[in-house]
């Protein structure tokens, strides 16, 4: 028999890793700015204005910084 939950869980997207930077540090969690103008709280540590990775609220890396290039279609 399979696990019902873990079938439900496949279903499901993988949350999307984000690219942005960090605008604000506290205790463990950060603010990041995404490029689009959102804003997040990750956990994690980086320091103000660096570029991070960012999935499910947890902060996976640094990212590179480079510059935003927009294209309206």
């Amino acid at each position: 028999m399979h696990n019902v939950y873990q079938q439900f869980r496949q279903l499901l997207p993988d949350p999307p890793l984000q690219a942005g930077t960090v605008t604000a540090v506290g205790a463990g969690v950060v603010t990041v700015q995404l490029p689009g103008g959102g804003v997040l709280t990750a956990r994690g540590d980086a320091q103000v204005g660096q570029s991070v990775f960012v999935r499910d609220d947890v902060i996976e890396g640094v990212a590179p910084s480079l510059t935003l290039e927009v294209i309206e279609i």
